[in-house]
């Protein structure tokens, strides 16, 4: 008989032999009758072709070749053990990978989040890809990432949506600017002057685009770039105005101001987005866990009934 064929029964009671030295006591332990446990010590020794134990002062000893055997069961044995361990912590959320997808944007929050969670599940590996709506559309259609962000999810069937922040968006324009020491603003006063923008199909130039043409509104003069930081160091540089999340500005507005616009409020919300059709990791879900419930902390957003439906998702594809 080929060794690879022994069975892990078989051998779980040849060791049980080896460490009590009986077969009638393997026999109890393990809840066999003494004749199973002789049979499958007996099957062994043929399939090894060598004696795997002999008998002093009434006792079974292992031979050499059954000794090498029982460390090598001892390891075999140890390195599932280990898996086994390495199970519990998967499915626990404590190790393998999470694959998230986050439009430009939102590079500036995401990492609020995960940095805490990587600090306490330091062997979850985080997989971060960020690029523009486009970009992270064509993933979420592959189904390459378990999670996606969006500050405009995409309505389709297989996608369920959670949003978790606000994103207000403000008016910018360099502090040397026409517009950057008056009051009261409308959004007829703004659209006179060049406006940079995003490319299009980003959220941000779609909200804005919309509610342009809501009030009958074109610019006169736009600029298109290719990131928010370009924007912002465009506005800063004196090159135009601009309409950016305000996640986006950071602590640095010294050649920067806000505009008061006072007749128009743009904003969206942050999304948490999975497909319903595909697996989600263990690692994944213990990141959305971890994110949701650390909202306010981190991030200082109230919990919503949304993001419990989400989670729900989640556990129903596991």
């Amino acid at each position: 008989m080929d060794l690879r064929h022994v069975s892990f029964r078989l051998l779980e009671v040849f060791m049980s032999v080896v460490k009590s030295g009986s077969v009638s006591e393997t026999a109890r332990r393990l809840h066999l009758t003494q004749p199973t446990v002789s049979l499958q010590i007996k099957r062994l020794q043929e399939s090894v072709a060598e004696p795997l134990f002999y008998t002093y002062q009434q006792r079974l000893h292992p031979t050499d070749a059954g000794q090498r055997l029982f460390q090598t069961c001892q390891q075999v044995f140890g390195h599932f053990e280990d898996y086994q361990g390495y199970l519990d912590e998967l499915r626990g959320g404590e190790r393998g990978h999470c694959r998230i997808a986050m439009v430009n944007t939102a590079q500036y929050i995401l990492p609020k989040l995960y940095g805490p969670f990587s600090a306490t599940h330091p062997n979850v590996e985080m997989h971060v890809e960020v690029g523009n709506r486009a970009h992270v559309l064509n993933r979420f259609e592959r189904g390459e990432d378990d999670l996606y962000v969006f500050s405009h999810p995409p309505t389709l069937e297989h996608a369920q949506a959670a949003r978790f922040l606000k994103n207000p968006l403000v008016f910018i324009a360099p502090k040397s600017h026409p517009l950057s020491h008056k009051g009261e603003l409308s959004l007829v006063d703004v659209v006179k002057y060049r406006f940079l923008l995003r490319e299009p199909g980003s959220a941000t130039r779609m909200l804005f685009e919309s509610e342009l043409q809501s009030r009958g509104l074109v610019l006169s003069n736009s600029v298109k770039m290719a990131s928010n930081e370009a924007i912002r160091e465009a506005v800063s540089a004196g090159m135009g105005v601009a309409v950016l999340s305000e996640h986006v500005l950071g602590q640095d507005q010294s050649n920067i101001v806000k505009l008061d616009v006072c007749d128009t409020c743009l904003a969206s919300h942050w999304y948490f987005v999975v497909r319903t059709d595909r697996h989600i990791s263990h690692a994944a879900k213990s990141f959305l866990h971890f994110a949701t419930s650390h909202l306010e902390r981190y991030l200082d957003s109230p919990w919503t009934e949304n993001q419990l439906h989400l989670l729900n998702v989640t556990e129903q594809k596991s």
